[in-house]
């Protein structure tokens, strides 16, 4: 039988960047385990736009 996958490919968006009304998006793409991590994922990443870092959270 073939294995179920547990961890799973998740894009992340910048919240702050969203809603400033600038132009462009700061989007990453990573992976999780969605047995660990089921809620979703929040990270504090790089924003090239706005030169600093900032929470970047799960998006469906």
């Amino acid at each position: 039988m073939a294995k179920k996958k547990i961890r799973i490919q998740v894009i992340i968006e910048c919240t702050e960047h969203k809603n400033s009304g600038l132009s462009g998006t700061s989007r990453y793409i990573t992976t999780k385990n969605k047995n660990n991590n089921p809620e979703r994922l929040k990270l504090k990443k790089y924003n090239p736009i706005l030169n600093r870092y900032t929470i970047h959270k799960e998006i469906k």
